[in-house]
């Protein structure tokens, strides 16, 4: 097995929908904010090459929407989901899977394309067969309206109608799924059972964190983003997988840290604090 990480590009939220009910006093030291109180995120994926199967995992916001929905995240820097991929020694036909966290539009919409200038869309990967979970597909196509506006009917209709969509049964909070080699952790604080692979890589367990923990300024517990639609569920999500992945040495892959690719956690006095940051490529070489 050899991972490669991906990123997709990068974009802005707000910081205080970011951090909740922390103040900008405390959150701005480590995500300074620039005069639209908006801080800098990226959109990291992940590519797991694996025998005859290429897994993809989140694609980012992907480039179909309009220039006005654009607008309001502050897309920036050069990176896109295609050139990592092809850096990586890849095409998009390559791609035999595709996991999705969960279906908001800055983790799937990279996931599916406009045909030509029409107003229909299709897959990028055409070889490959996409996964959720039914609970969150039902989810996501029946949208509260808190999340209507993450949950964009052209970034997630079109898997079904394709036939590429796939689901990954839920038996528990923590399952082994079809994909070898991987399990995942389902969460519920920040959506209806969002996924967080556990990839057993070079003697270690490597989490790639999606919305449970979107960077190293997120890891004490009360700093929750205010996009979460049950934050108390969170609370208690991060905890107990804070202090397992502590205890067990897990590496942190941070889908929209910015800065840091990947982190180490340890126990203090005031709880689990980061530890240390480190590339992918310092960690597993």
């Amino acid at each position: 097995m050899t991972i490669h990480p991906v990123n997709a590009g990068n974009f802005k939220l707000d910081g205080g929908a970011m951090f909740g009910v922390v103040p900008k006093s405390i959150w701005s030291r480590t995500n300074p904010p620039d005069s639209n109180n908006m801080c800098a995120w990226s959109m990291r994926c992940m590519l797991i090459e694996d025998g005859d199967r290429l897994t993809l995992i989140d694609t980012g916001i992907g480039d179909k929407q309009s220039e006005k929905f654009f607008s309001y995240y502050y897309l920036h820097g050069d990176d896109s989901l295609k050139k990592s991929v092809n850096a990586a020694g890849f095409s998009f036909d390559d791609i035999t899977d595709v996991v999705l966290s969960h279906l908001h539009f800055d983790h799937c919409g990279g996931a599916i394309k406009r045909k030509g200038s029409t107003d229909q869309f299709e897959p990028v990967f055409k070889n490959a067969q996409y996964w959720s979970n039914d609970r969150h597909w039902d989810w996501a196509v029946n949208p509260n309206p808190r999340e209507k506006a993450s949950f964009l009917k052209e970034n997630i209709l079109p898997i079904q109608e394709s036939g590429q969509l796939n689901f990954i049964k839920r038996t528990g909070d923590y399952t082994q799924s079809a994909l070898p080699g991987m399990d995942m952790l389902f969460v519920d604080g920040h959506t209806d059972s969002m996924m967080i692979p556990h990839i057993q890589y070079k003697g270690k367990t490597l989490v790639f964190m999606a919305d449970l923990l979107p960077s190293t300024g997120h890891i004490p517990l009360p700093y929750v983003m205010g996009y979460d639609t049950r934050p108390l569920i969170t609370l208690e999500e991060k905890s107990k997988f804070l202090s397992k992945a502590c205890e067990e040495e897990f590496v942190l892959f941070l889908e929209h840290d910015a800065v840091n690719e990947c982190c180490l956690l340890q126990m203090t006095e005031k709880g689990v604090r980061l530890k240390s940051t480190h590339s992918f490529k310092e960690i597993f070489g």
